[in-house]
């Protein structure tokens, strides 16, 4: 769809007036390049133009801020007003008179009629109470719901209006020759960053109010403190990437549900609030990377983390271990406090952490218990970096919201944006963190524009993180499951940011790289499902509805010379039988009757294009017997279950890698084209066609999860043993013949070194497939001779072979 038609698709037409006139700005430029040869005061006027409308978005988006902010505040009042109104009546009761005698108060039965004096009348009082009181909170559900709508409007609004910009740059460069597009950005959208906008604080206050109307002034109160008791906690956690633009419509979806948490309440949220930054170690032969890479048992990572700017105090050293499911352990992550002066010592081992932690029982704040156990693990931290000479690695930034209910970790979900590696090392001769723990060059200040590009990866994608407790076997709730399989996230299994980084940072160190990093060149954004849909409260008008809103007077955009957006495809589906479910010959009588109204309405349509008056009707995507244009082909991931455990996505990307080998390279070209250009909208779940081509960059291989259990070393000694019994019973036999035939039967001899022969086969080989099978498990190698087609039906030759030659020569002699 051309951008033209799609902003003026997507638009909330209350605010229509205040976006870009994209198709304004196009007229003029196709009417002054065609009429005659662009001058500068064509460049002053047009600039002037981009002007006008660049001021108009900005004071239009400025001004809306202010009053979600404004609106947000207002209803926070109302609510807490209408929570004491509620709770005033049952605070204090006032009596109906003032007298002292206590029986004055009590009701006599002769003052009232046969049904007076009845609770009746209380009851009607207080139903009509609460009934006005929901009355009340329905009201102020109806205006959350129209503030989280105005927040996603708004941020389409400012997503569309900065395209717009950027696309209309691009045009007026391309046709009048002139780089207008670097200029005007650095000279004025610079100075009206309205795409630079930071939704987080607003998405916070909304999280807010939302929650006390929901919980009708009594939001869930917990221990909500940074990090909470994370010293030893177990969470069964999953991973999506969000792409930019799904980014805001995510978060507003989460909150429905639950509350943005905040550490501290009572504190003003800042910027500053949600960064979270951590330090990776690893020495030079990127073990600890390997080892996470590979998962193996009891692989490692150790970072250095803190909340909040470079000012901080307390640092919380942290240690991600690995643990396989044959063990019957868990994967942990424990983690103490360190004072930040105290880092480089601790590292260099001149520091112990018994003292500092011990004082933590004295002072009440955790148990006996909790101390040794962090003290152990600062042993054992401190051994590991001083034995294998780790050193800083990595950086990795990110700024967190996080969704859970203070106090109840059942449901957690957390979004890490603006995610950012840097390198930390010194290998190549080149001084960064120095003979200090961390770099100081740098902060939070994203983008680090002061990094070089080969010392920074900034990932384009939001990471989401589900954790979920289900060591009680709860089934996680249904709008989580809607959550994940929906259009706005994209699932990545085992995506590690350590691992990201190395890979992406050390490219002249790592052989290795995980699966994910082919990806990064292919867009994740998907097709709208309807899943998980932002919309206004069905008060309102199908006019007002966001996104829902036909055009009253649709505007057909002149084509430019060169335009890059495709026309659309209006050849009937290829598969169509198979999609309609119909019989062959209707699906074929079907298609011929659309061919001919397709040519009858190009017909009509050359017929009026000369002097009618009658407007165009415009095709967009919801235009029925239409194809709509091929979108770029798109790999996708493996399919699998986002809530499923890993090792089923083990066996999924073990399988379709085999399955890629097998392939002649671009032997089904225009096959994987053709299904690539089919629509995905009215493609069924079950019949996504998925395209997934692995190929690592040059000189490097995929990392394949393999998961190695003991009972596989048991399985190869047991086929061991297996091979020598057999070899022990055919050396039985060869003995025999030995021993018992006459000294001067040659024939009996000729038998049993044959029988002996079979036997030393057995045992030589079963010995060779043990050893090697053995070396290959060590090398946690999924590719091998784990399936031996050959070796069984050559024994079994050569066995067969000894007793026929016995056979037939036994029966020679008679």
């Amino acid at each position: 769809m051309k951008f033209g038609r799609k902003i003026t698709t997507n638009l909330y037409d209350e605010w229509r007036p205040f976006y870009i006139d994209y198709n304004l700005l196009k007229r003029e430029l196709k009417d002054r390049t065609t009429t005659h040869t662009w001058d500068d005061k064509d460049e002053r006027d047009f600039t002037a133009m981009l002007k006008r409308e660049l001021d108009k978005v900005h004071d239009f988006q400025k001004q809306k801020t202010a009053e979600l902010s404004r609106r947000i505040r207002d209803a926070e009042k109302d609510v807490h007003k209408l929570v004491a109104e509620e709770s005033s009546p049952s605070a204090s009761e006032p009596s109906p008179t003032h007298s002292s005698d206590p029986e004055s108060h009590q009701a006599r039965p002769s003052d009232y009629g046969p049904d007076e004096g009845s609770d009746d009348d209380d009851d009607m009082d207080d139903n009509q109470s609460d009934a006005s009181l929901e009355d009340l909170f329905h009201g102020l559900q109806e205006e959350v719901a129209t503030l989280v709508a105005d927040v996603h409007d708004l941020a389409l609004y400012t997503k569309l209006n900065i395209t717009g910009f950027l696309k209309i740059l691009k045009k007026h460069d391309k046709l009048t020759n002139l780089p207008l597009k670097p200029t005007f950005i650095q000279d004025y959208l610079e100075e009206r960053p309205f795409y630079k906008y930071n939704w987080d604080a607003l998405i916070v206050k909304l999280s807010k109010l939302y929650d006390l109307v929901r919980t009708r002034g009594h939001p869930v109160q917990g221990d909500s403190s940074a990090g909470g008791n994370q010293s030893a906690f177990v969470r069964q956690t999953t991973k999506y990437w969000v792409h930019p633009d799904n980014l805001v419509p995510l978060k507003l979806a989460v909150l429905r549900h639950l509350p943005v948490l905040v550490f501290n309440a009572d504190k003003e949220f800042e910027q500053k609030d949600a960064a979270i930054t951590s330090i990776y170690f690893d020495n030079e032969d990127l073990e600890l990377y390997l080892g996470r890479l590979e998962k193996t048992e009891g692989a490692e990572a150790i970072r250095l983390r803190w909340y909040g700017d470079t000012d901080v105090k307390t640092i919380f050293v942290e240690r991600k271990t690995h643990r396989e499911d044959w063990t019957g352990e868990k994967s942990v992550k424990a983690r103490f406090p360190i004072k930040e002066h105290l880092v480089n010592a601790f590292l260099r081992g001149e520091y112990t952490m018994d003292a500092e932690l011990q004082a933590l029982v004295d002072k009440g704040k955790k148990t006996q218990a909790e101390v040794d156990s962090m003290i152990q693990l600062a042993s054992e931290v401190q051994y590991r970096i001083l034995t294998k000479q780790l050193q800083p690695v990595m950086r990795t930034f990110y700024n967190r919201t996080a969704f859970q209910l203070p106090g109840d970790p059942r449901v957690r979900i957390s979004l890490d944006t603006e995610l950012t590696m840097a390198r930390e090392d010194n290998w190549d001769g080149r001084p960064r963190a120095g003979d200090n723990w961390r770099r100081t060059d740098i902060g939070i200040d994203h983008p680090f524009d002061q990094l070089p590009a080969e010392d920074k990866e900034l990932f384009k994608y939001g990471v989401l993180e589900v954790k979920l407790q289900t060591q009680f076997g709860q089934e996680p709730p249904k709008w989580v499951t809607d959550l994940v399989q929906s259009h706005l996230v994209e699932a990545v299994p085992k995506f590690s940011k350590f691992i990201h980084g190395c890979a992406t940072l050390l490219p002249n160190r790592v052989d290795l790289v995980p699966f994910w990093l082919p990806q990064m060149e292919i867009d994740i954004l998907k097709p709208n499902t309807g899943y998980l849909t932002v919309e206004r409260p069905t008060k309102s008008t199908p006019e007002q509805q966001s996104g829902l809103l036909s055009p009253a007077h649709s505007y057909v955009e002149p084509v430019s010379e060169g335009e890059e957006d495709e026309e659309m495809d209006l050849a009937p589906a290829r598969d169509e039988d198979r999609r309609t479910g119909l019989p062959h010959e209707d699906v074929a009588a079907a298609i011929a009757f659309r061919e001919k109204s397709l040519k009858e309405r190009d017909v009509d349509a050359s017929q009026f294009s000369g002097g009618s008056n009658a407007p165009e009707e415009v095709c967009d995507e919801r235009t029925p017997l239409l194809k709509l244009p091929r979108p770029p082909m798109v790999e996708r991931t493996v399919s699998i279950d986002p809530l499923a455990p890993s090792s089923a996505f083990d066996e999924r990307l073990r399988e379709r890698l085999q399955a890629n080998k097998n392939l002649p390279p671009r032997a089904q070209e225009g096959e994987v084209r053709e299904a690539a250009g089919l629509d995905e909208e009215n493609l069924r779940e079950e019949d996504r066609l998925l395209v997934r081509d692995w190929t690592a960059p040059s000189g490097k291989r995929i990392a394949v999860p393999v998961r190695i259990e003991p009972k596989v070393y048991f399985a190869n000694e047991r086929t061991f043993l297996k091979w020598l019994s057999f070899a022990v019973l055919i050396g039985s036999i060869a003995t025999t013949l030995l021993n018992f035939v006459d000294a001067n039967d040659p024939r009996g001899l000729i038998s049993a070194a044959l029988f002996t022969l079979a036997a030393l086969l057995a045992i030589a080989y079963s010995a060779i497939i043990f050893v090697y099978r053995a070396f290959r498990l060590r090398a946690r190698s999924a590719e091998g001779l784990y399936y031996d087609k050959y070796g069984p039906t050559l024994l079994c030759f050569v066995l067969f072979a000894a007793l026929g030659t016995n056979i037939g020569l036994r029966v020679a002699e008679m």
